[in-house]
């Protein structure tokens, strides 16, 4: 959530960083109806106070008359109207109080100053990492691999809960538990991240915390009788630790790392990447997630994005790092990089990991702060997270890159020890 008091004191500011996302009209339009509540607000706020001191004098000036003895049925009578008017500027205020919160949800983080301005056709490669193998052979895609080594069962999965739904079997299942705990154990005792298990079930709050609501409640799975929603990430319940805390600024940076499954129904990617993994509604991530000092964000993103890149570097595949663009941007997001690995059975770069910078944009909806020091007055931490990394297209890489003309695939040597294989070979 952007700063009121920001978007009142330098709105053309604010507009020229939203039109970096490529909807000028729409932002502008959104800016514009916050400066009328806001001004509706402050006018009312400002009568309010202006009649309730004018109740308070009255009320002291009846008590001085009845102590003198004399009446105070005029004033008493002006002070029946004055109250009426206190009585609806209130309730009116409540309605714009309501009003300008929902307005201020609804638009997007302002850009960080390094963001390109453009869609996806502008987004940046950053820097790469190893290269495409020759194959040989005409490498296959996942889907063929996988069958033919027995590690899914789709049509099970679309069985069980319809398309998006894969099962997993024998060294399928192996090789996901195998990924979870190698970057489990890479995070937390490399990186130092502190691993939580959290809910997969969170509430309306915490959605709204880390801005999945209300822009995209469509796109969550809902449990209707009791409001609380299926998580499209960790990043939502772990963000969501610190909500409406004040955290000890000694403690910062504060860095956890979370396995879950996530859900997404992604109502507008109807018949998009359907073969495969490679889009699903159910899938599996380990999720990085940190709270920061406002100076030492930016940093603390290339560092994040880093610790994401040491895992592909691991398992060995080639990948890309992208800056993106304004246009691609999340809505929550002042600045992200997407890290993309080479798929060669799919002849296309894959994203496997976001890692994005919020500033102060999700700490102030979900209400964290921290004291700078001891004493001193709250200030909003700067949150950041990062995918470290999510597993269907990580698989689809390791499968598609390590695929041999036999049909086996050669394991990366860091996850050898988890899954306790070198190579999977077809049953």
């Amino acid at each position: 959530m952007l700063d009121v008091r920001q978007v009142r004191q330098e709105p053309d500011a604010v507009r020229a960083r939203l039109a970096v996302r490529g909807k000028p009209a729409e932002t502008d339009a959104s800016v514009h109806r916050v400066l009328e509540l806001d001004a509706e607000r402050r006018a009312l706020v400002g009568e309010g106070d202006d009649l309730k001191a004018r109740r308070n004098a009255v009320s002291q000036e009846v008590g001085a008359r009845k102590r003198r003895g004399e009446p105070a049925d005029d004033i008493l009578a002006e002070m029946q109207g004055v109250g009426e008017r206190i009585r609806a500027v209130d309730a009116r205020l409540r309605e714009l109080e309501a009003d300008l919160d929902d307005a201020l949800l609804r638009i997007p983080n302002l850009p960080h100053e390094s963001v390109p301005e453009g869609g996806e056709e502008s987004n940046a490669v950053v820097r790469t990492w190893g290269g495409p193998r020759p194959f040989a052979f005409p490498p296959r895609p996942h889907w063929e691999i996988a069958d033919a080594l027995g590690l899914l069962d789709l049509p099970a999965g679309a069985k069980l809960a319809g398309s998006g739904f894969p099962v997993y079997k024998g060294m399928g299942a192996r090789l996901q538990r195998a990924l979870i705990q190698m970057m489990l154990d890479l995070h937390t005792e490399e990186h130092g991240y502190t691993e939580v298990e959290t809910p997969f079930l969170v509430s309306r709050a915490a959605m709204t915390g880390t801005s999945q609501l209300p822009k995209f409640e469509d796109d969550a799975y809902r449990v209707e009788s009791d409001d609380l929603f299926l998580i499209p990430t960790a990043e939502v319940p772990v963000t969501n630790i610190h909500r409406d805390e004040i955290l000890d600024g000694a403690r910062l940076p504060v860095s956890y790392t979370a396995y879950s499954p996530c859900f997404r129904r992604e109502a507008g990617a109807a018949g998009k990447d359907t073969r495969g993994l490679l889009r699903l509604h159910q899938f599996d991530k380990v999720e990085m997630v940190r709270f920061e000092r406002p100076e030492a964000s930016d940093e603390a993103l290339e560092r994040l994005t880093g610790h994401a890149e040491r895992v592909l570097q691991l398992l060995e595949l080639p990948y890309r790092v992208l800056l993106l663009a304004g246009g691609d941007l999340g809505f929550g997001s002042a600045k992200t990089y997407d890290l993309e690995v080479w798929a060669p059975g799919v002849d296309r770069w894959l994203e496997v990991s976001s890692c994005s910078g919020f500033r102060d944009f999700q700490a102030r909806r979900a209400g964290i702060r921290f004291r700078p020091e001891p004493g001193a007055k709250p200030e909003f931490v700067h949150t950041l997270n990062g995918s470290g990394v999510a597993l269907p297209r990580t698989v689809i890489a390791i499968l598609e890159n390590g695929q041999q003309e036999d049909g086996s695939v050669v394991v990366p040597q860091a996850l050898r020890p988890y899954l306790r294989a070198d190579v999977i070979r077809p049953s």
